[in-house]
């Protein structure tokens, strides 16, 4: 058996380097670990307030797209809400980069995605975000 040398620094890679034990747990990205948090708090507030809300489409996308004439003095927005109407669904949708921009620990990122959620469903609704749930902190 031959052996070669990795000359490049970078590991093994291919199947030897993916643990096919399904007993070893896989690493999983930012994107997914936001993914679960995101999804987590959005099915709680949904569930509670869906009889109100009808139909509404949730997304998490990476960053807003920001307009040519954006000056620094004006906020990167965390979220946006595009009302629904008539077969078309509202859509609320998470920014994750400046989330996480603004975010150290997995409990920030948990604060911050209920306050984007919660305040984009109050709106929706037209009531205050502390009668949503009880959690928001502005």
């Amino acid at each position: 058996m031959t052996r070669h040398r990795d000359r490049h620094g970078r590991g093994r890679r291919g199947p030897m380097a993916v643990p096919t034990d399904p007993k070893v747990p896989v690493l999983r990205t930012r994107r997914e670990r936001f993914d679960d948090i995101a999804l987590g708090i959005v099915t709680e507030i949904d569930g509670r307030w869906q009889s109100r809300l009808g139909l509404i489409e949730y997304a998490v996308e990476e960053s807003p797209d920001i307009p040519k004439d954006w000056t620094v003095e004006d906020h990167i927005p965390l979220g946006s809400l595009e009302r629904g109407s008539g077969a078309k669904p509202a859509r609320l949708v998470i920014y994750r980069r400046p989330i996480e921009h603004r975010c150290h620990t997995r409990s920030e990122v948990e604060a911050m995605v209920l306050m984007v959620v919660v305040e984009q469903v109050a709106d929706l609704l037209g009531i205050d975000a502390e009668d949503v749930d009880p959690r928001y902190q502005p």
